[in-house]
């Protein structure tokens, strides 16, 4: 982990370049060439914020933690209305319709109940940053999560209990599954799907899973069924964990140990064919991996599912983060990244535009 103090010395010469001009901010929010388009889906997405309380005054926030999470708002809020550079594309950046948190929110929640103390903390941090519905957190957007691993792996604890909650209180969702946890919602005419940790629960896969998908996939295929059917929406699907290298088949004394069972994958894979899938957004690799999925581990396959993996956002342990920002009408998915190397004391747009053309 990285000490506070490193933390301070490595940040402290650079800290002025996290301020823009309130001015300019009012100027950007007031211009409606900026405003968030009724035909495109503009969305940060974000993943792997680790909060992270102290070990010995658990009711306390780790420092780095807390600082770089707080940078990260800073960021995300900041943003839109900037110039992008041409080399990530050009223009200036929209008002974002929301942001999309991919998963691991807080560090602690997969240690058990002797943990929960911890994970209550990190979790009342994540709240107070980010929010629910914009403005109601630092946030000035919407905020959708899932959990990851470092959350829940087996659907317990504090994390899974407040996204329930939320998701209750939660403006502008389209669909609630039954147990409360995941949910679907519109943005510029894409249909979006929150699928928690993984994608599971295929009925045909009947062994034990290492991660407990909580129904994901049945709530997915119902609601793809009532509320995209034939109409050729583009629809884009958030889980945490990647899931191409979970594609192949593998023994059943092997499967335990993968984070996705290659059963639910394939059932997973199957039964998007008859969408117009405009991309899976996911994190928990700590970098940022895009390509097309095909079914299979093939990361260079021409055709598939545009396979959109960001990178960690705000880790306690170091001092490289980023986070991904998308736009999405009915041509194309484009994404853009902006990263960090002195935790979000300055920040800059990587000089790259991935273009991922729907299919018809």
């Amino acid at each position: 982990m990285i000490t506070r103090r490193r933390f301070l010395q490595t940040t402290a010469v650079s800290a002025a370049g996290l301020a823009l001009p309130a001015a300019f901010h009012r100027a950007a929010a007031a211009d409606p060439e900026l405003a968030p388009d009724p035909k495109t889906a503009s969305f940060f997405l974000i993943g792997d914020t680790h909060f992270c309380a102290d070990e010995i005054e658990t009711s306390a926030m780790n420092g780095v933690s807390q600082e770089i999470n707080a940078r990260l708002i800073d960021w995300l809020n900041k943003l839109p209305g900037a110039e992008i550079p041409e080399t990530a594309g050009g223009g200036r950046l929209r008002e974002p319709h929301g942001v999309i948190h991919a998963g691991d929110v807080i560090d602690n929640g997969d240690k058990g109940p002797a943990k929960y103390p911890l994970a209550e903390t990190e979790l009342k941090a994540f709240v107070g940053e980010w929010g629910l519905n914009g403005g109601d957190g630092r946030l000035r957007w919407p905020v959708r999560e899932i959990h990851g691993n470092h959350d829940s792996p087996q659907g317990d604890g504090p994390v899974i209990s407040e996204i329930k909650a939320r998701n209750q209180r939660r403006r502008g969702l389209t669909n609630i599954s039954p147990n409360g946890l995941h949910y679907s919602w519109d943005w510029a005419g894409a249909h979006f799907v929150a699928l928690g940790i993984v994608a599971g629960d295929a009925p045909e896969v009947t062994r034990r899973r290492r991660y407990a998908p909580l129904g994901s996939l049945p709530f997915l295929r119902d609601d793809l069924a009532r509320n995209v059917g034939d109409s050729g929406r583009p629809v884009i699907l958030v889980h945490h964990v990647d899931v191409a290298r979970y594609s192949t088949p593998v023994a059943d004394d092997v499967v335990l140990k993968h984070e996705w069972d290659y059963g639910d994958v394939h059932a997973f894979h199957e039964m998007l064919k008859p969408y117009r899938v405009a991309g899976t957004l996911y994190g928990h690799t700590h970098v940022r991996n895009l390509f097309r999925w095909d079914g299979t581990k093939n990361a260079r396959a021409a055709t598939g599912i545009p396979s959109i993996n960001t990178d960690n956002a705000a880790h306690f342990k170091g001092l490289t983060q980023a986070f991904l920002h998308l736009e999405l009408d009915e041509r194309e998915l484009r994404v853009r990244e902006f990263a960090t190397t002195d935790a979000w004391a300055t920040g800059a747009w990587t000089p790259q535009i991935w273009r991922f053309p729907l299919r018809a």
